[in-house]
């Protein structure tokens, strides 16, 4: 079997690499389709590939494959076999040898990938846009999912770029190890996983069956809903909504479960709560705190403001 052509005696691929086309590009395939580079196969070693890279090194020195949510089937730290790793962001002859034989090896599963993305995601926002559900408001969903995928189960390449596969978000929380992903959300519904890398089954389900991604996310969602918004606990509470509204029963809808308008009507719902700007650093996450809302890692700058947002404290259910 022959080597990837990022693997070269001498060769080391950085920002700044230029005359590598192919290496780049096929060390990019290789870092997505292991889950560690978020997106772009485009033969450009940029900021993206460079922190790809960074967090594939933290992994070979000092990863765990166990999460939350269980273990993955193989530990990352194996395949480093003796070689001299550093966190340098740097696709030096070391590391290139490691990220070939995760990719070579059936053990290490596999990110899947669409031939035609374009019409894959068409028939999925198809389905989504005739769901049904007695357990989450679809209408909700479908926000999420265009804020979390662009309702995407796969990367639609531009030109230039040959990314193809399913769509992942990756997260670095941990502030003491900012190299390190600390968890991965895959597909349309950014299905949440905290170990690495996925099992078969995972691969099979939720990372490749739409439906099952989608059916998950309702899961998800419902039981955030069920334990985190009135729960006993600090930690399962929605501070803002126990001032606003107390700690009474949920409220699942402002319709009754036998409208037609059930868990469906958000628009009417959301014209009825009036509005409120929320402004990046003034505004103050309830009126019993002097806390305020701030940018993050997902919105930074303009992005953390927004003008004519629905009144949470006066929506007639607890969804928002």
């Amino acid at each position: 079997m022959s080597q990837p052509a990022y693997v070269r005696v001498g060769l080391e691929l950085g920002q700044g690499t230029t005359g590598e086309t192919a290496a780049i590009k096929e060390a990019q395939t290789d870092l997505r389709r292991t889950g560690y580079l978020r997106a772009s196969i485009d033969d450009r070693f940029g900021d993206g590939t460079a922190r790809a890279v960074k967090a594939l090194q933290h992994d070979l020195l000092d990863g765990d494959d166990a999460g939350s949510d269980g273990s993955g089937p193989v530990n990352v730290k194996v395949y480093r076999a003796g070689r001299s790793v550093q966190v340098t962001g740097r696709l030096d002859q070391a590391t290139a040898a490691c990220l070939a034989a995760m990719a070579a090896d059936p053990a290490f599963p596999k990110l899947p990938s669409a031939p035609d993305p374009k019409a894959a995601n068409a028939a999925i926002r198809a389905q989504v846009a005739a769901l049904r559900s007695d357990r989450a408001p679809i209408p909700f969903l479908i926000a999420m999912f265009c804020q979390e995928s662009g309702l995407r189960q796969f990367n639609e390449p531009r030109a230039g770029d040959d990314d193809r596969f399913a769509v992942i978000g990756l997260d670095h929380n941990d502030l003491a190890r900012l190299d390190r992903i600390t968890s991965r959300g895959y597909g349309v519904g950014q299905h949440t996983l905290f170990h690495h890398p996925p099992r078969v089954e995972e691969i099979a389900g939720p990372i490749s069956d739409p439906a099952r991604n989608v059916a998950g996310a309702i899961s998800e969602l419902r039981d955030k809903f069920d334990r985190f918004v009135t729960g006993a606990t600090p930690g399962g509470r929605a501070d803002d909504r126990i001032v606003e509204r107390g700690s009474g029963p949920l409220r699942a809808c402002k319709y009754p479960a036998d409208d037609g308008r059930y868990l469906s009507d958000y628009r009417a719902s959301a014209l009825a709560a009036g509005t409120v700007d929320i402004v990046a650093n003034q505004t103050t996450w309830h009126r019993a705190t002097t806390k305020t809302y701030e940018p993050t890692q997902y919105f930074k700058g303009a992005k953390a403001s927004h003008v004519a947002t629905p009144d949470r404290a006066t929506f007639e259910c607890d969804w928002p």
